[in-house]
């Protein structure tokens, strides 16, 4: 695991309070450093120093609304925001603020769609970054630089921290305050907080949403019929001739709409239907891999492990 730091005894965290962030994830990460704080006073460590940084009128970044008193932080926190990623207008008044903090020293660490703020300053291009699940797609688009690790809940490159869903600011405050204070003041907070630090991924949570508005009536004809196939074995053959396409055609129509190979797209499809089975019945699982069409149950337990980073039982069990 790459090392961050070292910080100093008295660290100053700042957390990035851009318009509609994530007020729970800056109310809680401001909570997780005070509480761990007060953990390590009673050790060798110090205290710590929690600032907002704020947008000024003047288009500058200055820390809790006072430009004559902005010490840069020695970690940056970036939250998400409900509403999704910031665009790249949004994003631009942070662009070069970002740049100089980490050229000086600072650590930058974001949670949820907060990774997309860093991808604007260029500070992620060649670097391994996770974000939320669901914004994956996008990231992707704007960022083609960026070695996205969708499937992890936290991702650690040296002085930038991205860290993957919405309540992943736990994780990442849990990361922070080891580096920060070290494992014992860690393990305090995470007990006084009922923070659970086992590791997870993120693609233990995350859903296939097949897209529907891509406007290729054609493409829209299959993905129909196989929304409604209830595990029935389907061939490109037979997908393209519904599609009325020819089958080179219609693979490329069926990737460019929807993002996906037909096979696939089919897969994540049976993949979610079995979770949902696992989830509201009480069939066994050989009885779910045949109902959505996997007749080799060993086969169905390797891919659904591979999708989810849990056999079918365990997902059962926490579901």
């Amino acid at each position: 695991m790459t090392q961050i730091g070292p910080f100093p005894a008295v660290p100053e965290i700042g957390i990035l309070a851009y318009p509609g962030a994530h007020e729970a994830a800056m109310l809680g990460m401001t909570d997780l450093f005070t509480i761990a704080g007060r953990f390590s006073k009673m050790g060798a460590a110090g205290h710590v120093k929690i600032h907002r940084w704020l947008l000024s009128d003047d288009g500058r970044v200055i820390r809790d609304g006072d430009a004559a008193n902005s010490v840069p932080p020695d970690i940056l926190v970036i939250p998400g925001r409900l509403s999704g990623p910031l665009t790249s207008r949004e994003a631009a008044p942070f662009r070069s603020w970002l740049r100089d903090l980490h050229r000086n020293g600072t650590t930058l660490a974001s949670s949820c769609a907060g990774s997309f703020v860093i991808a604007e300053a260029g500070l992620l291009d060649g670097r391994p970054a996770s974000t939320h699940w669901a914004d994956a797609d996008e990231f992707r688009q704007r960022f083609d630089k960026v070695d996205l690790k969708i499937d992890e809940i936290i991702v650690e490159d040296g002085s930038i921290i991205t860290a993957g869903g919405l309540m992943a600011w736990t994780d990442l405050g849990m990361r922070l305050c080891e580096r920060v204070f070290g494992t014992t003041v860690m393990m305090q907070t995470s007990r006084f907080m009922l923070i659970d630090t086992a590791g997870r991924e993120q693609r233990n949570y995350k859903s296939f949403f097949p897209k529907l508005d891509h406007g290729d009536e054609a493409i829209l004809i299959v993905q129909k019929l196989l929304g409604e196939a209830e595990g029935e074995a389907i061939n490109i053959r037979e997908m393209s001739r519904h599609a009325r396409l020819e089958e080179r055609t219609f693979l490329r129509r069926f990737k460019s709409a929807t993002g996906l190979r037909p096979t696939e797209y089919l897969q994540n499809l049976r993949i979610e239907k079995a979770k949902e089975m696992l989830k509201l019945s009480r069939r066994t699982v050989e009885q779910v891999a045949w109902s959505v069409g996997y007749r080799d149950l060993a086969a169905f337990r390797r891919l659904f492990r591979r999708e989810t980073g849990m056999s079918p039982a365990e997902f059962r069990r926490r579901f």
